[in-house]
């Protein structure tokens, strides 16, 4: 089963929730904003996605601008820092078994469809 971290505030967030429900419905929908990402899951993202913290995070967010652009992170410092501000994460992001995708793109969703069992 897959897992959806969802905005449902996001416009983005939602079309990509939307072309996963008319494609499965083996997800769980996890509102990550209230419910918080645990230090597990923002590796699992990492690892799964297989993309550098920079590619997760969203540089528009005024908080990236303020107190994060031109400046170089370790992974570990994006995990704390994604952890204290979920906000800056891209949204959806659809975690399966093996693999973690950005849900902006159909193409995108359309590559974790095939690591799921029928």
């Amino acid at each position: 089963m897959l897992k959806v971290l969802h905005n449902p505030r996001c416009a983005t967030s939602r079309k990509g929730l939307e072309y996963l429900r008319s494609r499965t419905d083996k997800f769980e929908i996890i509102h990550y904003l209230n419910q918080g990402l645990t230090i597990e899951t923002i590796k699992e993202i990492f690892l799964k996605s297989n993309l550098k913290p920079i590619d997760l995070v969203r540089t528009q967010e005024s908080y990236y601008k303020k107190y994060l652009k031109g400046k170089s992170f370790t992974q570990e410092e994006w995990i704390n820092i994604i952890k204290e501000n979920p906000k800056l994460l891209k949204r959806p992001i659809i975690i399966g078994k093996y693999r973690a995708v950005i849900g902006d793109l159909p193409e995108n969703i359309e590559n974790i469809l095939t690591t799921i069992e029928p």
